[in-house]
């Protein structure tokens, strides 16, 4: 049984997590440490992303039960599960499939409906790229930065290129897979899944993922939810703003 890699800080109740699509546990460093002032924080890599195992099946169903046995392996209860994006979507299922073991949950900037795929051109990109020519991180950039040229998202991307070993560079994500199964990261909810305990959605206001569309589905799911806004922040609100974020969070689950 294979068990997601995590970074393990701070004591106290546990909080744990989840990054989005292309992300991994790194990119909650710096909030992680705040948290763990008061909460167990376990900083967790889905499959197929930072150095989590790599498996060809990517889906929700399998990020929520490798969430399940995660929880298992640690013997942990009653935890905060804070999930970005695609972790907010993989908590959301969570939360609906194992009740018993959320005390309070948090999701970043995704509501439980259906999106289109749209991240087809930083997959065409990161598919361009040849290791064995663009042998260098610099390289990597300028081949990545044909189809991307927002310099934000390519220096979020490029966190995950590392040595492989001497000489030889690769992505620590498993994009074999996440190509194959780019459609899946904008799969709904099921119909008819609740959870009823207390939920926070905290929206980024310029990003257009929740919208007032939404509110009306989100309460149908999570009945004892409340959403905030925060404005003047894009989809990455809680590295755009930490400080606000860290806060909306911390007063919701104290």
């Amino acid at each position: 049984m294979q068990i997601l890699h995590s970074k393990i800080i701070g004591k106290g109740a546990p909080l744990l997590i989840l990054h989005g699509y292309f992300g991994m546990s790194d990119n909650w460093k710096s909030i992680g440490n705040k948290f763990a002032e008061g909460f167990q924080t376990h900083l967790i890599d889905q499959r197929n992303h930072g150095r989590s195992f790599h498996e060809n099946d990517f889906n929700y169903d399998c990020l929520a039960d490798d969430l399940f046995r995660y929880v298992i392996h640690h013997n942990l209860k009653k935890i905060v599960l804070l999930g970005h994006s695609m972790g907010g979507k993989t908590a959301m299922l969570f939360a609906v499939k194992y009740p018993d073991f959320v005390d309070k949950l948090i999701v970043a900037d995704i509501s439980p409906r259906y999106y289109q795929p749209h991240h087809n051109e930083i997959l065409k990109a990161l598919n361009s790229v040849n290791f064995t020519i663009q042998n260098t991180r610099k390289l990597v950039d300028q081949k990545i930065a044909e189809l991307i040229p927002d310099m934000g998202v390519r220096s979020f991307l490029l966190k995950n290129v590392y040595w492989k070993e001497k000489g030889v560079l690769g992505y620590r994500f498993n994009l074999k897979s996440l190509t194959d199964n780019n459609i899946e990261v904008g799969k709904e909810l099921p119909l008819n899944t609740s959870f009823k305990g207390n939920v926070l959605f905290i929206s980024a206001g310029d990003s257009g993922y929740i919208n007032n569309d939404d509110l009306s589905l989100i309460k149908s799911h999570f009945p004892n939810s409340s959403v905030i806004i925060m404005s003047d922040v894009g989809h990455w609100l809680h590295a755009e703003n930490p400080n606000l974020f860290y806060k909306l969070v911390i007063n919701f689950i104290s």
